[in-house]
């Protein structure tokens, strides 16, 4: 399941490579509740009308449980062999900035290709997650979830915002007046591997501004993507953002998201980390570059390092299992076996567990974990990146929850946690 519309990219003209075509044709998406009539997703949007319906519901939470600040990034993904990617000169599985003009290229180059035009990025991935987790009639109130990022007020930008208000995730910034959404192509290989290109579009421009404040004012856990760090003078935005949270008593939490990103923006990131963060994510790779240590240093001595710096620190570690560090300790959690059929956004779907888990009370890292690693599977399990709405539902009856009443940073030797 995924918040996506197969499509197919014939006849792909200027127009629509501005992001202003009239429609994307293409089957509707099977997880969605409502499905689009005649079997398309509409791209015909006024500006009015996205302001009017799109960019937030007319009454709001006093509370936000997770707000989160990102990337709103359209993703257009397809298939295609190692002679396309050669004959385009891009270098396999690796990801990199483009231009207007190369984006068109590659999407001209796709003509005849079917591909997938999802509302995409790491964040959304966990945001949608977790509403869905956070929707089931059981372990609790329903969460209330939002994202805030940049979007333009083009067709594209209609699309980002109402696939995820189908998917309860409250996208609350307002669209940016004649501008235009960013998107990126995810080109997939037989062999699994996956190249992005990624035009920013007015994404690059996040600020920190009045409304942005005040959300950050309402939540208990602000969450920040570390693909912002890649953007000209976000920094200050993430800044000040993190100092609302810390005065409003708000838990901080840090996606680590692309080895190459951390090592462009280290210190910036260190920054955040050691200043903000009560949480970090990343994969073991990620947790390294962050530690300087070198590729056969274990990933759990790289999370009790990063513990030292940042109160809980959560590093997967692919199919053998990931670590939960505390205080300069870490737990092992071994994986939730499954058959893997699409490893993307496994470490997306992994966070969603663990935010859940706080959230929700549970009582120990192993259990917190645990929780974790089973969202996770079930995503590898499929064709996709998002958790399934019936998926959420049989996870959410699984759990079993025990709330604590102590600090949710407790001694790490009995592995107690609680919720916020």
């Amino acid at each position: 399941m995924s918040i996506g519309t197969e499509a197919n990219l014939s006849g792909v003209s200027d127009k629509f490579l501005d992001a202003t075509s009239d429609e994307l044709e293409g089957d509707t998406d099977d997880d969605e509740e409502e499905e689009d009539s005649g079997g398309r997703v509409g791209f015909v949007e006024t500006e009015e009308d996205a302001q009017e319906h799109d960019w937030g519901p007319s009454v709001l939470p006093d509370r936000w449980d997770v707000l989160g600040l990102g990337q709103a990034m359209v993703d257009f993904s397809g298939m295609v062999d190692d002679e396309f990617l050669d004959r385009l000169g891009l270098e396999k599985g690796t990801r990199k900035v483009v231009y207007h003009e190369e984006r068109g290229r590659v999407l001209r180059a796709m003509d005849g290709c079917s591909y997938k035009a999802a509302a995409g990025g790491s964040l959304s991935n966990s945001l949608v997650a977790l509403a869905r987790l956070g929707g089931q009639p059981i372990g609790g109130p329903a969460l209330n979830i939002a994202m805030t990022g940049s979007v333009g007020s083009d067709p594209l930008g209609g699309f980002y915002r109402s696939k995820l208000r189908r998917a309860n995730v409250n996208f609350l910034s307002a669209p940016v007046k004649d501008g235009t959404t960013g998107t990126v192509i995810v080109l997939t290989t037989p062999d699994a591997q996956r190249t992005m290109l990624a035009y920013q579009g007015t994404s690059s421009r996040v600020h920190y501004d009045p409304c942005l404040a005040s959300l950050v004012s309402k939540t208990r856990i602000l969450i920040v993507e570390g693909y912002l760090f890649e953007l000209p003078d976000t920094i200050k935005a993430i800044r000040k953002a993190c100092e609302e949270a810390r005065m409003c008593g708000a838990l901080i939490a840090i996606t680590a998201s692309d080895v190459s990103c951390i090592e462009r923006h280290y210190d910036d990131f260190w920054d955040i980390m050691a200043n903000y963060a009560d949480i970090v994510f990343a994969n073991s790779d990620e947790a390294r570059t962050f530690s300087h240590f070198s590729s056969k240093e274990s990933p759990i001595s790289a999370a009790r390092y990063l513990s030292h710096f940042v109160p809980f620190v959560s590093v997967t570690d692919g199919p053998r299992g990931s670590y939960l560090g505390v205080k300069g300790e870490a737990v092992y959690i071994p994986p939730s076996h499954c058959m893997p059929v699409d490893t993307c956004g496994a470490g997306d779907a992994y966070a969603s567990g663990i935010l859940y888990g706080i959230l929700r009370g549970v009582s120990d890292l192993r259990g917190m974990g645990a929780l974790a690693a089973k969202v996770a599977s079930v995503v590898v399990a499929q064709q996709g990146t998002r958790l399934r709405v019936q998926d959420a539902a049989k996870l959410a009856e699984s759990f079993t929850f025990h709330h604590q009443s102590s600090n949710i940073w407790s001694d790490v030797g009995s592995d107690q946690i609680s919720s916020l």
